[in-house]
């Protein structure tokens, strides 16, 4: 089991996947391994090349697969702000054009759309999905009926998470595409699944996105300076390169052979191949666990257990109605300070995060949590909440 291979669990009791999940140490090993494949080759030889093209190739095939869309159409990047930005900044814009953002998007990627908006002289509106606290259909209907609502002539973007990082709501990223392909403009849909990957199923809303941008450091327990996002064909084919390295180019000994026409125009310049060796064993390793599927189906059980012993404890509030659609757990203690609450949570061995917009805690489970985790939390809350 994946668990009994990350020395991060032997000693603590994680609830930070959500942030970064911890490596398991055949990647590790991985990484090592192919550090000393490299110097053993020479780093700047003939003989070096076949070995970074097949490390990098091999996990660009195999993210495909988890993505649900042809390798072509994925890029390599350093983390999601990068997926997201890179190719968002590229695409032909018309001052007055409008930009939509999620109300529970994450802070890097608000500040680079008002940034693109300043330079570029967009509009920038803010819809709600943060209140949604029911169950699937409701939310899901709601979501849309607002996207619908919220839409007008000059909307020519729409921002919204596929897993709401704060919430815990999973959002219907197909069906706003389709909402999306009824409109004159036909915006764009840009999806920040740092929450996504290795949590929830991806292929259906990757496949839909225009943009959809992943990390390995976190559900995934890969290394953190790793991302991935898929791109639809029609951005490919509209989206100008922003920032651009010899990896961009179509052939990288001369600037006049042109961008390459798939994602990897929007790769940049030199990247560390031992992480590739060790996400794709990451990712190896959590295949063996299941599918995707069946590995949701147990983050979700472990949530639920964790939101069903949490509803009793006197003063503590879920911010879901329901159980966790995956594995977020997000709560709130209303008249403690939430930073003080991790503080000495942590004193205790026990590591969940505050977070800011809304006021909460928040903890993460995985394939790797033990109910006798979720008990340990749970009673340990009880504690501070009777204090």
């Amino acid at each position: 089991m994946i668990r009994d291979l990350c020395p991060a669990l032997a000693n603590k009791t994680y609830f930070n996947y959500g942030g970064q999940g911890p490596l398991p140490n055949p990647s590790l090993e991985a990484m090592v391994a192919a550090w000393q494949r490299i110097q053993e080759l020479g780093p700047f030889t003939d003989a070096v090349w076949p070995f970074v093209e097949s490390t990098v190739s091999g996990l660009r095939r195999r993210l495909g697969g988890w993505l649900g869309v042809e390798p072509h159409r994925l890029a390599f990047t350093e983390n999601v702000t990068s997926g997201c930005v890179l190719p968002l900044w590229g695409l032909p814009w018309t001052p007055g054009d409008e930009l939509l953002i999620g109300d529970c998007e994450h802070p890097g990627v608000v500040a680079a759309c008002r940034e693109l908006g300043h330079r570029q002289g967009l509009v920038v509106r803010t819809w709600a999905v943060g209140d949604l606290r029911g169950d699937a259909a409701s939310t899901d209907a709601a979501v849309l009926n607002r996207l619908e609502a919220a839409l007008t002539p000059r909307t020519r973007l729409v921002v919204l998470s596929h897993l709401l990082w704060n919430t815990g709501q999973i959002m219907p990223i197909a069906g706003a595409a389709e909402t999306l392909k009824g409109h004159p403009a036909q915006p764009w849909l840009l999806v920040d699944a740092a929450q996504a990957l290795g949590c929830i199923p991806a292929q259906a809303a990757a496949q839909a996105a225009d943009i959809y941008a992943c990390t390995g450091h976190k559900w995934c327990c890969g290394p953190e300076g790793l991302g991935v996002v898929a791109l639809s064909e029609r951005l490919l084919a509209e989206s100008r390169p922003t920032l651009i390295g010899w990896r961009s180019l179509s052939h990288e000994a001369t600037a006049d052979s042109g961008f390459h026409t798939d994602g990897r125009r929007f790769e940049v310049a030199t990247s560390c191949i031992p992480l590739f060796a060790g996400l794709d064993q990451s990712l190896r390793l959590l295949e063996a666990e299941g599918t995707d599927q069946e590995r949701a189906a147990r983050i979700r059980q472990s949530a639920g257990v964790l939101w069903q012993g949490l509803g009793p404890i006197a003063g503590l509030e879920t911010l879901l109605q329901v159980p966790p659609p995956a594995g977020l757990v997000s709560f709130a203690l209303p008249g403690l300070d939430p930073p003080a609450v991790v503080k000495w949570l942590g004193e205790q061995g026990l590591w969940i995060r505050s977070l800011d917009d809304p006021p909460c805690l928040r903890a993460c489970t995985h394939i790797c949590t033990t109910e006798g985790e979720s008990q340990g939390l749970m009673e340990a809350l009880a504690t501070i909440s009777s204090n």
